[in-house]
This record gives C-alpha cells, sequence and structure tokens, in this order.
C-alpha cells in the first residue's frame, strides 16, 4: 500500500516562517557560525525549562579529556534506571544546553536518571573521537552506578540525530569490547550510513529543515577521510555483525532526508533477531522532537510497525 504523507500544518509554518526570516541553511556557513545559529535556534525553539528535582554539571575522566556531563533525576531515590543522552548536530554543533530541554522531558517521563553528554565536536575532534568520549562516559556511568545512585543492570543509550549514530555505536563498540552491559538503545530519526542515495534524500533534499547539503558538510567535517565512511562505528548500517546488541525503538519523521537509512538500520537489526520496534512520525521534520516543532494534540500521523 502506498503511503501518502502530509506534513503536519504546524511544521509547514515554522518552515515558511524561516524562510520569510532568511534562516540561511547549515552548509552555506563556517563552523563558528552554525554553532552560534544553532544557539540562537535553541532558545528560540526550545521553550521554558521543564522543572527536575535534581540537576549537577560535573566532569567524567577519559584517556584523552574531562568530558562534561550533565545529570538529571526527578526522585532522591536511589537505584534508578539511567539513560545516558548524545545529543544530536552532526558531530560538530550542540552540547549540553541544547539538549537540556529534552533531557529534562526525559527525565520527568521515563522516571530515569539522565545523564547528557557533551561528547567533544568534530572538525576539532574527528572520527572517532566522539563515539570514543560517548563510550568511555557509558562505561564510566555504569562502572560509578552505585555513586551516582543508579542501577549499573538498568543503563539505557538515547541520541537524536548524530547523537543516534553515537547510541547506537557505542552498543555496538560494548557488544565488541566484552562491556559494558547496556540495556537498551532508544535512536531518534538517527544517522546510520554514510551515503547519499536513498529515496528520502532524493525527496527532502531541501526545504524541510535539514538538507542533504548539510548532510554532507557534517559529514565532511566529521571524518578524517572518506574511507572512513565504511567502518561500522561511523555507518552502523554497514556491520556485517547486528547480532547481540540491545533491544531498540527506533524514530523516525516522514520528511526527513534520514529516514530510509533509520528504517533500513531497524530492519537490519530485526532481520539479526534484535527486539527492535519502529516508529515513524509521518508528518514531521527532522529535528521535531523541540516543543515548538511538535504537532498539535491529534495532528500527527504517526505509523508504528
Amino acid at each position: 500500500m502506498v503511503r501518502v504523507l502530509e506534513l503536519d500544518e504546524q511544521v509547514r509554518r515554522i518552515l515558511e516562517k524561516l524562510e520569510e526570516d532568511g534562516i540561511p541553511t547549515t552548509s552555506s556557513l563556517t563552523v563558528t557560525e552554525a554553532r552560534r545559529l544553532s544557539r540562537e535556534m535553541t532558545r528560540k525553539l526550545a521553550g521554558p525549562p521543564v522543572n527536575v528535582a535534581r540537576v549537577r554539571d560535573f566532569t567524567v575522566p577519559t584517556t584523552e579529556a574531562e568530558i562534561p556531563v550533565r545529570a538529571y533525576a526527578n526522585t532522591t531515590c536511589p537505584g534508578l534506571p539511567a539513560l545516558v543522552y548524545f545529543h544530536g548536530g552532526g558531530w560538530v554543533i550542540g552540547d549540553l544546553d541544547s539538549a537540556d530541554w529534552i533531557c529534562r522531558s526525559l527525565a520527568v517521563a521515563t522516571e530515569c536518571a539522565v545523564f547528557s553528554v557533551d561528547y567533544r565536536l568534530a572538525p576539532e575532534n574527528k572520527f572517532p573521537t566522539p563515539a570514543e568520549d560517548c563510550y568511555q562516559v557509558t562505561r564510566w556511568i555504569i562502572e560509578n552506578a552505585r555513586v551516582e545512585s543508579v542501577d549499573p543492570n538498568r543503563v539505557a543509550v538515547c541520541g537524536d540525530s548524530a547523537g543516534g549514530n553515537l547510541a547506537t555505536v557505542v552498543c555496538m563498540m560494548a557488544r565488541d569490547r566484552g562491556g559494558p552491559s547496556i540495556i537498551y538503545q532508544l535512536l531518534l530519526y538517527p544517522i546510520t550510513n554514510h551515503a547519499f542515495n536513498t529515496q528520502s534524500y532524493r525527496d527532502f533534499a531541501s526545504g524541510y529543515w535539514l538538507t542533504t547539503e548539510d548532510m554532507k558538510w557534517f559529514w565532511n567535517h566529521y571524518l578524517r577521510e572518506q574511507n572512513d565512511g565504511t567502518n561500522p562505528y561511523a555507518s552502523p548500517l554497514a556491520a556485517n555483525n547486528m547480532s547481540a546488541l540491545p533491544p531498540a525503538l527506533v524514530i523516525t519523521a516522514g520528511f526527513d532526508p534520514l529516514r530510509d537509512e533509520g528504517e533500513a538500520y531497524a530492519a537490519r537489526l530485526q532481520e539479526a533477531g534484535v527486539s527492535t520496534r519502529l516508529s515513524r512520525y509521518d508528518s514531521m521534520i527532522h529535528g521535531f522532537l523541540f516543543p515548538r516543532l511538535e504537532a498539535d494534540e491529534g495532528s500527527d500521523r504517526r505509523s508504528s510497525y
């Protein structure tokens, strides 16, 4: 059956407003300009912060750096399940503040302790540095779970866009390196492949927030050389072995150039016997998990399968 997609009206109005305001595409900017624009857009779209009982900043030592982490918990109860969160931004932009709204919301909605990881960014720190930072911080949180008042046997990972890429790569690293144990992966419109040849890339190359040229810009800043794009720790869809990974929920958006590669990754997980749920929000665009990019109640057309 052919699926007819209809862009959500609220999203359509926001896209029209961005065009009227002359907001440039990321790929037309320098890295410094893109980061400045990202901070400005976060302030405009995030809305007021969600109240959370506890928020704490600290650093985690890795082999090369001290990585900033922000922890959220909406209860003082010990032994909470933990969710380690990796922000989006194409490995180039984003920080703890850009992820603050969604991490606060996750802490309240899931009743988990949420740990937001401020991994080092490209192009200053190219592949595989961001992935290694995220893996080492996740391992540290599990190894120090008692100190952090979380249950080491109930730790999941989550990320949006490039953060979704990093979340599933952390799961692969944990499997390949003998730990730590991760019980679940939540991937929000993830980047899974260094390729631009899917139907969704062709259909939504421009005009829907994230563009094909933006993705090429991000990948070019992230990779040391083009051959790195075939490495499963950069392109998880390229992995030969998808088995023994944690159960997954993969969320995609109907009008997202990354839609097809996210759904292809979910299919590969399912084929490998990994318990996986795929949920597509048909009327949404990439990055829709901001309060001012969410659909009005009842307006979203979601498909789960």
